[in-house]
């Protein structure tokens, strides 16, 4: 069988790729997992919800198929974020999510405008549908251009503009003003919001280098209605949002979205019918029974991210970036990044090496428990002496 029958767009496009599996790693440095540190995937390091593991734990009929509209969920939700429960999608991650919206809306060749450095999963997600990808690339500390948007979007007429906030992998946010002009514009604005349960006063113009004055900033309430009302003011956004980072359910897939209204029978038309299954919905409607807990843990995850940037500025070839995320993005000074991502694996210290261009000389950190930093900062000690 020959490539014959596939797309000429798929057989020539790159793959994703994803971290290596934290068994494969562990079989791989011969150190059982226990032993490894394991910050490269923005991951919360606190675990899971106990009322999530318990409502796991007690699960009944997993041989009868889950509620093809995740009405628990969506109620749940609805009632902690106070956006009306038939303006939400939940979808096996937000990844799921983007690539519905994508669908939905792109026939092939239609125009996709990003900002990168960012997530990997949108010139993905533009390339499977058959997109036509267009980067507009942030300023040197992260910032978006948001002028050069706007004259792309003019000028070429895309269906969607994609922006994260915070922003992987850098932590930047972007502010209500810059977002008000983007969503002036005659394009669909997906703002993608993972890390928001993370980030303080996401209005903050200025971003004050950290060997400077930077004031600690508290997170907001997990799941925060933040910009998810906006959904109800303007009729070309998106909002997504995820339970893989705060609320430490990556490993069952759970993310979920406001919609315009126009915009939801159509992705309630093409997305699979179960896709949550029984297990996740259980795990995120506990979750959200479980505020206080996940609040406690955002705030230890926030005081620790401020600790390790201080940390990891007082290291002479780092160079950390402010971030709002749960994790800190470093430019590295003199080294070969990619050395020191091995390196630091071969102590057991596992952090993210992004091959892109403007990210060549960068690794990005995860924010673990304190004394996983301190292990951290002991290891590049080490390497740099």
């Amino acid at each position: 069988m020959t490539n014959k029958f596939i797309r000429p767009d798929i057989a020539n496009m790159e793959p994703y790729t994803p971290i290596v599996p934290f068994e494969v790693l562990s079989r791989r440095l011969g150190r059982p997992s226990t032993e490894i540190i394991k910050l490269d995937a923005n991951e919360n390091p606190y675990g899971t919800s106990p009322k999530a593991l318990a409502a796991l734990a007690n699960l009944l009929y997993v041989h009868i198929y889950p509620d093809p509209e995740a009405t628990p969920l969506r109620e749940a939700l609805s009632a902690v974020t106070a956006v009306p429960q038939e303006r939400l999608l939940v979808g096996a991650g937000a990844d799921e999510l983007i690539d519905l919206v994508f669908r939905a809306v792109l026939s092939p060749g239609d125009s996709v405008v990003d900002c990168p450095p960012s997530f990997g999963m949108y010139p993905f997600s533009t390339a499977v549908n058959a997109g036509h990808y267009i980067p507009i690339r942030r300023k040197a500390d992260f910032r978006l251009d948001v002028a050069a948007i706007e004259r792309t979007v003019r000028e070429q007429r895309p269906k969607l503009l994609v922006i994260c906030s915070p922003n992987n992998p850098d932590g930047s946010v972007i502010d209500d003003d810059s977002l008000r002009r983007l969503l002036a514009l005659p394009v669909l604005v997906v703002l993608d919001e993972a890390y928001v349960d993370f980030a303080g006063d996401i209005n903050r113009k200025g971003r004050e280098d950290r060997k400077g004055k930077e004031k600690n900033l508290a997170p907001a309430a997990p799941f925060a209605v933040g910009h998810l009302n906006w959904v109800m003011e303007y009729d070309n956004l998106v909002l997504l949002r995820t339970f893989s980072k705060l609320a430490g359910l990556a490993g069952l897939r759970v993310g979920y979205g406001a919609f315009p209204d126009w915009l939801l029978p159509h992705l309630w038309k093409i997305k699979q019918p179960y896709n949550i299954n029984a297990a996740a919905m259980a795990a995120a409607v506990a979750a959200l029974d479980d505020l206080a807990w996940l609040h406690e843990k955002a705030r230890l995850i926030v005081a620790e991210r401020e600790r390790l940037g201080k940390m990891l500025a007082e290291v002479d070839w780092l160079r950390p970036y402010p971030s709002q995320a749960n994790f800190i993005l470093c430019r590295v000074d003199g080294r070969d990044a990619a050395h020191l991502k091995l390196a630091l694996e071969q102590r057991g210290i596992l952090v993210r090496y992004f091959n892109k261009p403007g990210l060549d000389d960068c690794i990005r950190i995860s924010v673990g428990r304190p004394s996983d930093t301190d292990i951290l900062l002991k290891a590049l000690r080490e390497i740099g002496d």
